[in-house]
């Protein structure tokens, strides 16, 4: 899902970064008040799990690539501000060390794969944890976090072609627009890389939930 430099205008990146940089801002500032020694480690690992999941990208059709992100797992338990900076490190290193997405669009990235996929998790998680059996509602906050953040790399991907064309009338950046990449990206995660997430979700937090009862258990015995 990452989109790469060279296929958004301008016209699109600058704004995009003009709104992520106080969102990031805050986001860090909210990262920093809520570390502590003992949760250092298992935010740690957790990033540390998204960043390898994101390395694993599969090409799709519509000009970009499908994979995990592990958002929903950051947001059920560390909150969506904290989680949306967790990933957009992870995007920025990605980009800087690895080329795995555009230093130029580092903004956008990080607007659908951190701030949209936390707090869309955060907030339908929320909203169904009490409402539905918890192994279900884990997999929909994994599967609508995806699926949210394609949206935004869609449309982000899909109006280029409005935004600048050559003399010829070819698009300079991005060719085919939102009759292509919603169906091609948007399609793609709802029905495979939303599943994909979804699955990761619910398996990640049912196991740490699992070790969490099995410590508790054992400080009650000793």
């Amino acid at each position: 899902m990452h989109i790469p430099d060279g296929f958004i205008s301008p016209l699109t990146y600058i704004p995009a970064t003009v709104a992520a940089i106080p969102l990031l801002v805050v986001a860090f500032k909210k990262t920093k008040e809520a570390i502590n020694d003992e949760s250092f480690a298992l935010l740690s690992s957790l990033t540390a799990f998204s960043f390898v999941v994101m390395m694993f990208n599969i090409p799709i059709p519509g000009g970009t690539s499908g994979h995990a992100i592990g958002a929903a797992i950051l947001a059920i338990l560390f909150g969506p501000w904290v989680a949306a900076f967790c990933l957009s490190l992870t995007l920025f290193i990605q980009a800087l060390i690895f080329g795995d997405g555009g230093l130029s669009v580092f903004a956008i990235n990080s607007l659908a794969m951190g701030f949209v996929a936390s707090f869309s998790a955060f907030y339908v998680h929320k909203l169904l944890k009490n409402r539905m059996n918890n192994t279900i509602a884990l997999f929909l906050t994994g599967w609508s976090s995806i699926v949210f953040a394609s949206v935004v790399v869609a449309v982000a991907l899909g109006i280029q072609p409005l935004l600048g064309v050559d003399s010829a009338g070819h698009p300079i950046y991005f060719p085919f627009g939102l009759e292509v990449t919603i169906p091609a990206v948007v399609g793609s995660h709802l029905l495979f890389f939303g599943v994909v997430e979804g699955f990761a979700t619910m398996l990640v937090m049912r196991f740490l939930e699992k070790m969490t009862h099995q410590i508790s258990h054992k400080e009650v015995l000793g």
